[in-house]
């Protein structure tokens, strides 16, 4: 079960992470974008430490409350989730 939760964790992020920065790409060049419902639901579909990262490193969505709460309660939860299963 362990394994099966990191390996899902793992993919789940670097999904998330590549579709934040497309996110950002989109937005500099002025185009159609990804829903905010989207990159949220990526977040708390096991995704958030991509999403975390993604916010981090790119500075995207910094700025915006709907996501500077949601994604590291989500990544907390995620980390408690992976604590219980050790």
């Amino acid at each position: 079960m362990l394994i099966a939760f990191l390996i899902a964790w793992g993919i789940m992020s670097a999904v998330t992470f590549f579709v934040y920065a497309h996110d950002k790409l989109q937005a500099k060049k002025g185009k159609w974008r990804v829903k905010e419902k989207t990159l949220l639901l990526l977040a708390f579909l096991m995704g958030a430490p991509g999403a975390l990262a993604a916010m981090v490193l790119m500075r995207h969505k910094t700025l915006k409350r709907k996501f500077t709460i949601p994604v590291p309660a989500f990544c907390i939860l995620q980390t408690a989730v992976l604590i219980l299963l050790i």
